[in-house]
């Protein structure tokens, strides 16, 4: 299919082929017959783009903060090429479009192949001839509202978000500054909700375009003296902002212009630095709209399907939607004169040449159409200029699921550097990062869906990268297939699930390996080697500086991500067991409250091994990053070692110090040679299976013991 995309690196936008995305449970696919581009959104997505390095930096001193103190952590070499990955990924553009169901995930209750849908949300209402649109992001079209005037519904709620957050009631006089495309539907909304409205525009056409609509309108020269006339000298009970500007000259109209404890509502971007005097002395309250109303930013509403009763929140993104489609069916809101230009998806590029000045002519609502094509519904993208690996049956044939920071910063740039491993296929949910990762790294293909990967006779591999919930079922549904399976931490995320996997283990002739690269390094390996012949117990206490990560991000949740214990701290818990050579049999942790910020990641973990050694794991989110992340010391048999960030190790041993220091290395390029070299020779997994289920289980059985107050023993 086709898809209009953003390179933030090079500033390029380009329309590629990417392979149809695959609907997941509560998802449907749409075929789309029109999409919206925003003049303000998208082209500043697009002008931020086309910035240089340096510009890049100046319009975001919070991102180079981020990275100076990256560099210091991890060096300059390692973050360098973290920036360079981030810039390197492409981008979707577009977020409000309009199309017919092809297809359905599960739980999709209420909706069904044919339906006609107006479709939001940025990622999913994206400029492609298809989209995969969670539910709650899908709104039923009535037979008289077309798919070019249903395009605008996600812009028309952004308009009726800002409207109904400047709680106006019916005769009450409003002001709308900027007469753009959303002024242009603001006006509309208020006019239908029974308000005297007054449009204010610099451009005398646009003002002229709102009088078309019956609403009554002036340039700004005129609008101090048209609003002292318009409201009888009272003055304005409400303004709405949807200027797009850095002038603060909107803002201080809309000061001047108001009644006493009147509300100015911001939908558009403007300057916000207010005349003080004005906004105090008629005590005007202002706020600024964020989008299409309550679950916007909501990963439970918008991802996950769950909507708020109706009794608390009236008025929620989707219903908004809706609101607007009814507005469209009763024509109460018209937006067909509003379209100044249609481009065909495969000319999208010059549809952002207009909305960035570089064709110098006049525009409002720029749309992509879809026409009908006679092509193949293709899930997956072959890449005809690979350049093949000569083959052979001990080459590791491999097929990635998932494509995204992480593989592309750490794993596939590994895998593409070592004979032993050919890639054949890659996939990622909406096919889009897929794409970009097949084609830079040199797979064969690209693909929106796991099964293509998975049933595939040449691939004899399978590397799973994408989320955590998903791990336990890709891996029995790949073993099952016959494929070994490297899977990048965490093994699985609940007992349930890894009872799945302990199930199809002892009847598989396939391995399987985790992502516990730590063990692999270079300066672990030496460590062990310096106390691997020092029988008695040993004491080791790992040190983690995590670093905060927000309540709502998806690792934080236990469903998906299983939390930062489960989900992260399992590779300290690993690299204690690995240097140790005994399993964790007991548990007692403890952690910091969490007071309304932390979720369990502020904590001090216990573990006692079968040999009676002692580990402990502080893992911590509460620091400060840019101090170095791990420290780990070893006191055994008159030594300690001292391993700082794997960048330097130290032993002491009868008051001498060695040191080995290097650059940063946590192992990953030695366990994928040593995961090559099993398979090859049909040795023993790299990791024996007793440890990384023991690592697993310890992990639950540490979250256990956080919330019972009682150590938990790890069986």
């Amino acid at each position: 299919m086709k898809q209009l995309l953003q390179n933030i690196k090079d500033g390029k936008t380009i329309v590629e082929d990417i392979p149809i995305p695959t609907p997941r449970e509560g998802q449907a696919l749409v075929k789309v017959s029109a999409s919206l581009v925003s003049a303000g959104t998208e082209r500043m997505v697009v002008e931020f783009a086309e910035k240089s390095y340096l510009g890049k930096a100046r319009s975001r001193p919070d991102l180079v903060k981020q990275t100076l103190d990256k560099a210091k952590r991890e060096g300059i070499q390692p973050t360098v090429q973290a920036v360079f990955n981030r810039l390197d990924q492409p981008m979707a553009l577009g977020y409000s479009s309009a199309g017919t169901i092809v297809a359905l995930g599960r739980n999709m209750q209420g909706f069904k192949v044919g339906q006609h849908v107006a479709c939001a949300g940025g990622g999913y209402a994206v400029h492609a001839e298809y989209n995969v649109v969670p539910r709650n992001l899908l709104t039923p079209l009535p037979k008289n509202v077309d798919f070019e005037s249903a395009s605008f519904t996600t812009l028309g709620a952004i308009a009726l978000h800002g409207f109904r957050l400047a709680e106006t009631q019916l005769s009450e006089n409003v002001a709308v500054i900027g007469l753009g495309l959303l002024g242009l539907l603001t006006i509309q909304l208020a006019s239908a909700a029974g308000c005297n409205v007054l449009g204010i525009d610099l451009d005398p056409k646009r003002v002229l375009l709102a009088s078309s609509l019956n609403v009554e309108a002036v340039t700004r020269p005129q609008a101090e003296s048209a609003a002292s006339a318009f409201t009888q000298n009272r003055g304005f009970d409400s303004i709405i902002i949807c200027a797009d500007t850095s002038s603060n000259d909107p803002v201080e109209l809309a000061g001047v212009i108001a009644r006493d404890r009147a509300k100015v509502v911001a939908t558009g971007a403007v300057g916000l630095n207010f005349p003080r005097k004005i906004y105090y002395e008629k005590e005007i309250a202002f706020i600024n709209s964020r989008s299409y109303g309550p679950g916007r930013y909501d990963a439970n509403y918008e991802e996950n399907g769950q909507d708020y009763p109706i009794g608390y929140i009236r008025w929620t993104e989707g219903r908004n939607f809706q609101a607007v489609v009814d507005l469209l069916s009763s024509r109460k809101l018209k937006v067909e004169s509003l379209i100044s230009h249609r481009f065909d998806i495969e000319e999208g590029v010059k549809a952002y040449e207009v909305i960035t000045g570089k064709k110098k002519e006049p525009f409002l609502a720029v749309l992509l159409t879809y026409p009908e094509r006679k092509t193949k519904e293709e899930r997956n993208v072959v890449f005809p200029s690979i350049v093949h690996r000569p083959q052979g049956s001990s080459i590791v044939k491999l097929g990635v699921l998932g494509a995204g920071l992480f593989a592309n910063s750490t794993l596939l740039p590994i895998l593409k550097n070592n004979k032993d491993f050919e890639l054949i296929g890659i996939a990622s949910s909406g096919g889009l990062h897929a794409q970009h990762s097949g084609k830079k790294f040199g797979f064969q293909y690209a693909a929106s869906s796991e099964d293509e990967i998975i049933n595939d006779p040449k691939i004899n591999t399978v590397a799973i990268l994408t989320r955590h919930d998903t791990h336990a079922d890709l891996i029995v549904k790949a073993l099952k297939s016959g494929k070994h399976v490297f899977v990048e931490k965490p093994l699985a995320i609940t007992p349930e699930q890894l009872k799945k996997i302990e199930k199809q283990l002892p009847i598989t002739n396939y391995q399987l390996l985790v992502g516990f690269n730590r063990r692999f390094s270079p300066l672990a390996q030496s460590l062990k080697s310096h106390i691997f012949n020092l029988q008695e117990p040993k004491h080791l206490h790992y040190r983690v500086n995590a670093g905060f990560i927000p309540a709502n991000h998806w690792t934080q949740d236990e469903a998906i991500g299983g939390g930062r214990i489960i989900g992260e701290a399992c590779h300290f818990i690993d690299v204690l067991t690995y240097l140790v050579g005994a399993l964790p049999v007991k548990v007692s942790a403890h952690a910091l409250p969490n007071n309304g910020k932390y979720r369990e990641d502020n904590v001090s973990m216990t573990f006692t091994f079968a040999d009676g050694s002692i580990g402990v794991v502080d893992y911590l989110a509460n620091g400060d990053k840019s101090m170095p992340k791990e420290r780990l010391e070893v006191f055994c048999g008159g030594k300690i070692a001292v391993l700082d960030d794997y960048v330097k190790l130290e032993i002491v041993e009868n008051a001498r110090w060695k040191a080995e220091s290097g650059a940063q290395d946590k192992g990953w390029r030695a366990e994928m040679a040593a995961f090559a070299e099993s398979l090859k020779a049909g040795k023993e997994p790299p990791i024996p299976y007793e440890q990384i289920i023991a690592v697993t289980k310890s992990t639950f059985a540490a979250v256990e013991s956080i919330r019972s107050g009682s150590p938990i023993s790890i069986k």
